[in-house]
């Protein structure tokens, strides 16, 4: 594949994050039409149940005065070809009769999987998959994960010191990471269906569990909002919170077993829950990855030591005895957040 067309793939992933925290239970998509070197036309998906990308760039294109007929087609994702909230994209691309279409990656969807592939061969048009695969398939990890196992896809997110504290005894932990780190934080929820937290969480920070802009703002869309315990009442949290409106929509939520576990995800997924974004604390933290429902780690790391035997580690439940069972990573990536790490990577999964 040439550079020119990695070119215009990098210009498609461009349009395809600006949908980001707001195509969920779709997958992030953009679209670039092209002609002669070119650009004629680019969109993205805008919000589940809107035009696709490639009808926004298609659209954009027209607007312009351009006719696509004979024009390239550069696409994140495989183009859908049945009929939901939208009509199919390949049944567009056909009907502008473009000559070529370059498709990041396939659609794991087995109502998709391929088939646009099959009707373009129909229409005689040329194509070609694969054009910043990585980037295209990490782009959808969430989507990917959801529409292959029917389970939301799950990130644990973790804010301590050097030596993998996150609280001091008495409970105090803010603010252990920087404004950068804090920003981070932010900016993930967004692109998260839930949220959850420890009840000794709660107790501690009485947090609101939502996305904030950048400028401070309330995200405007909100975020299912779950407290993990055995124990805590509703009576108990409006109490906390001093404001039965503020804690109106929390569900308090027993995620203490495996099977427990299981079935929360089972019933997120049936509400079309894609994601699920875990912030502790520690005994929450174990909960999920002991269950091995944490497909995603990100821990920001302050250079800061804590010390004590009585500060609160990131992670508790059992001690292990042996190193061979740990929970291990890959594809590991590292950011820098101002002066903290980002240390971030995929739970490998028992074969």
């Amino acid at each position: 594949m040439s550079s020119a067309h990695e070119q215009w793939m990098q210009i498609a992933l461009e349009e395809a994050r600006k949908g980001y925290g707001y195509v969920s239970p779709n997958p992030l998509v953009g679209a670039v039409v092209v002609r002669d070197g070119k650009i004629l036309g680019r969109g993205y998906h805008h919000q589940c149940g809107m035009p696709h990308a490639e009808v926004e760039a298609v659209r954009n294109a027209e607007a312009e005065g351009y006719s696509c007929e004979g024009a390239e087609i550069y696409v994140t994702l495989e183009p859908c070809c049945t009929y939901g909230k939208t009509p199919p994209c390949t049944e567009l691309i056909c009907s502008r009769k473009f000559s070529f279409v370059s498709i990041g990656t396939l659609d794991p969807n087995p109502a998709h999987a391929g088939r646009a592939l099959k009707i373009f061969d129909e229409h005689g048009i040329k194509y070609e998959v694969g054009v910043c695969e990585k980037e295209c398939r990490e782009l959808n990890r969430i989507f990917f994960k959801y529409i292959t196992s029917d389970r939301p896809y799950v990130l644990l997110k973790m804010g301590i010191t050097l030596d993998g504290k996150i609280a001091c005894a008495n409970g105090c932990s803010k603010f252990i990471t920087g404004a950068e780190a804090r920003e981070r934080v932010q900016y993930l929820r967004r692109g998260f269906d839930a949220i959850m937290v420890g009840a000794n969480t709660v107790r501690k920070d009485l947090p609101i569990l939502f996305a904030r802009n950048a400028d401070g703002t309330l995200f405007e869309r909100k975020m299912s909002r779950f407290i993990a315990s055995e124990t805590m009442t509703r009576n108990e949290l409006e109490k906390l919170y001093g404001d039965v409106d503020a804690v109106g929509d929390f569900e308090i939520v027993d995620v203490s077993t495996g099977e427990k576990w299981e079935l929360f995800l089972q019933n997120l997924a049936k509400r079309k829950i894609t994601s699920l974004f875990i912030e502790g604390g520690s005994e929450l933290a174990a909960s999920a990855l002991n269950a091995g429902v944490v497909d995603r780690v990100e821990f920001h790391i302050a250079p800061k030591i804590m010390g004590g035997k009585d500060s609160i580690s990131a992670i508790g439940g059992k001690s292990p005895l042996d190193l061979e069972n740990l929970c291990k990573l890959e594809n590991m990536e590292v950011l820098t957040l101002g002066k903290d790490v980002g240390i971030c990577g995929d739970v490998k999964k028992s074969e």
